[in-house]
């Protein structure tokens, strides 16, 4: 990583907003990837703690939902941060390809680059993951890990045809969902404490949607060979959430959904007719993907981003980006935005603030500084929205200064 501030930087420094700095630069992108942002450090706001300390509030526990990742099938909001993140890495792609080309960057040169931007995405969200622990925890389900995995084949379908990258996501999620489907079930003698899990488990799938099963599934017997392979204190049985490496595959499906979106965003349509292809694909997505959900074909089950999940967020992801777009790029109504595109232009740092250990400090801070009993200025029910407010306002303080001091960290 390096704080962008030069004027020969594809960000340079000048007063005038980041996004307006670059060519062809859609503002509405930042936004939507600040408000992607904002979903996962406002997790400081603990939502699901005021909603315990008020029961019969039905508005607290909607919201407390939406904040918490479910236990396996359907989506939460929080469910959309990763797929949504994942989804702009490809948006953005060819107005990078664009850029690098425009100022002389040879497509070696393009490779070269994206295997090291690659290999930094893998190393840092193996960090990130290992800041509490004794030693390297190899780990490699995360979201910066699992964009680094599928981002150098990202880059090399960019130079090809959108009918080379289509052929290419429909091979991806067949071939995906053929291997999980393939994978035998548990037998009779399955021991399932190896698993992390039970057989009778309430979210247990039946049929043969049992095929993507938690800890029970093809992903799973991968990482049980694969993630044994590196220094670990006990040997590898399952992840307690039912991650998986593999992931990667069909995270590369969400990728390559991000590369269409904007393969039409850099194109020629007039952008009224962008908003209508955005929300039509969107649709028509979501409709796939419940399609194969409620058939059994393929489970919506986003800790192992099965294929149906794949389509069905894909189709989200292209529902916010129509609106985003449509309100910010196209109706250019921008000023009610800033505070997310603040957050959005520098979404590295705020990923790194959010993980890395900067939120828990400043919160924990707060206490010091202020007294133990601070936040409980309107009872002790609404003590995590004082702290946790006050945090987040800090945090994107720190963007804010970031913003206008021009440093703008990029990998």
């Amino acid at each position: 990583m390096e704080p962008v501030l030069t004027s020969q930087n594809t960000d340079a420094i000048t007063s005038t907003p980041r996004s307006a700095l670059i060519p062809n630069r859609i503002t509405s992108v930042d936004v939507y990837r600040g408000f992607v942002m904002l979903l996962m450090i406002g997790e400081v706001l603990s939502f699901e703690k005021v909603s315990q300390a008020l029961p019969n509030s039905t508005f607290w526990q909607i919201v407390s939902f939406n904040q918490s990742h479910v236990p396996w099938v359907w989506l939460s909001l929080h469910d959309m941060i990763q797929p949504s993140f994942t989804f702009l890495v490809g948006v953005v792609l060819p107005f990078s390809i664009a850029g690098r080309k425009s100022k002389g960057a040879t497509t070696g040169g393009i490779l070269k680059h994206t295997v090291k931007r690659s290999l930094i995405l893998v190393c840092l969200g193996i960090f990130l993951r290992s800041m509490w622990s004794d030693q390297t925890y190899f780990t490699f389900e995360d979201t910066l890990t699992q964009i680094g995995l599928g981002y150098t084949v990202l880059v090399l379908l960019g130079f090809y045809s959108q009918r080379v990258q289509i052929i290419s996501l429909i091979v991806l999620l067949v071939g995906y969902w053929l291997a999980f489907a393939l994978y035998p079930l548990p037998g009779v003698d399955f021991d399932y404490t190896t698993a992390g899990v039970t057989a009778n488990w309430e979210h247990n799938l039946q049929g043969f949607a049992a095929h993507w099963n938690k800890n029970t599934n093809f992903a799973w017997a991968f990482d049980k060979w694969f993630l044994n392979l590196f220094p670990r204190k006990t040997p590898f049985t399952n992840n307690e959430g039912g991650y998986s490496t593999l992931s990667f595959i069909p995270t590369l499906g969400t990728m390559i959904l991000g590369l269409l979106a904007g393969n039409t965003l850099h194109g020629s349509k007039v952008p009224k007719d962008k908003v209508k292809f955005f929300a039509l694909t969107g649709l028509s997505l979501i409709a796939l993907g419940i399609l194969l959900h409620v058939t059994g074909i393929n489970p919506i089950v986003k800790r192992i981003w099965t294929p149906a999940w794949t389509i069905f967020s894909g189709g989200i992801c292209f529902m916010f980006l129509a609106f985003f777009y449509g309100i910010v790029d196209v109706a250019e109504k921008k000023n009610w935005s800033f505070f997310l595109m603040v957050i959005g232009a520098n979404s590295i740092a705020a990923y790194v603030i959010a993980d890395g250990g900067l939120r828990s400090f400043i919160h924990k801070s707060l206490y010091i500084h202020l007294g133990q009993h601070f936040d409980e200025i309107f009872g002790a029910a609404y003590a995590p929205l004082i702290s946790g407010g006050i945090t987040l306002f800090f945090i994107w303080l720190i963007l804010y200064w970031m913003y206008k001091k021009k440093i703008f960290i990029k990998i």
